[in-house]
């Protein structure tokens, strides 16, 4: 499967500003680009790039005042397939997990464990150890939380999520996370495209989604507490421990978001 995706983001700025982008496909899918995910802005400026400690491509960048556009678009290679599904994967002891994936374990800024642990405990102390209780974390946060563009906000945390049962796919991404990590398995947060492709095209415009990994029987597995079912397409950009670690555009200054356009079409 061929899938064309890209953005048109613009922003006013009021001086110079130095912004930090993480909006690069992320290089474990840079075998399956079939053209330059090359970033463009306008006005014509100097870009630099660096890797970040999950591997995440970040690019900086310092624009003028007034505005300034980024886009980009490419083809990449697709296999067609949903998400893997593997109700046989087991959760590991602490004990056993590999050390760099101590972190995701950890509370973060999004993701408060310490508010959130007994309630996991509560919720999810019955269910079996591993996939069934991944699944059953997500089966909760699908139903316990209202999907609605109008009610995102950018500081909303998991607890907040939990207690306000509203949000959209970073809010559901960011308590099944913190559910996970509450119950010992580890958890990260993932942002990229994911188009409606094997499923009804729903009538919204394009948005980049939320969703995440957890650890189990020793590989890293893909889980969507905001749609709840495999899905086909996704095309990761960055993950780490929370938003905070992928967030589309730091930008250290004032600024105004002025356009923001995302695609990600099945190619025929």
């Amino acid at each position: 499967m061929r899938i064309h995706a890209g953005y048109e983001i613009s922003f006013d700025c009021f001086q110079p500003t130095p912004m930090l982008l993480c909006i690069s496909v992320h290089p474990s899918r840079a075998a399956d680009m079939l053209t330059p995910g090359t970033i463009t802005v306008h006005p014509a400026l100097s870009l630099s790039t660096y890797n970040d400690r999950f591997d995440n491509l970040c690019t900086r960048i310092t624009v003028p005042a007034g505005r300034t556009t980024i886009t980009t678009a490419f083809d990449v290679q697709d296999s067609g397939l949903p998400d893997d599904v593997n109700w046989g994967a087991e959760q590991h002891p602490v004990e056993d997990l590999p050390a760099e994936y101590l972190t995701f374990l950890l509370g973060s800024r999004y993701c408060e464990t310490d508010r959130l642990t007994q309630i996991a405990w509560q919720l999810f102390g019955h269910t079996p150890p591993g996939w069934g209780r991944v699944a059953a974390i997500c089966d909760f946060v699908h139903n316990h939380i209202k999907f609605n563009y109008q009610d995102a906000r950018p500081t909303r945390s998991a607890w907040e999520a939990f207690e306000e049962k509203r949000g959209v796919c970073r809010d559901y991404a960011h308590l099944a996370v913190t559910f996970c990590r509450c119950m010992n398995i580890p958890a990260r947060y993932c942002t990229g495209y994911l188009g409606d492709i094997g499923v009804p095209v729903v009538p919204a415009p394009g948005d980049f989604s939320a969703w995440f990994d957890a650890y189990l029987g020793g590989r890293w597995y893909t889980f969507d507490a905001r749609h709840n079912q495999p899905r086909i397409g996704r095309i990761l950009m960055a993950r780490g421990r929370d938003a905070t670690d992928v967030a589309i555009s730091t930008i250290f200054g004032p600024s105004v978001l002025t356009g923001f356009t995302v695609w990600t079409d099945e190619l025929k």
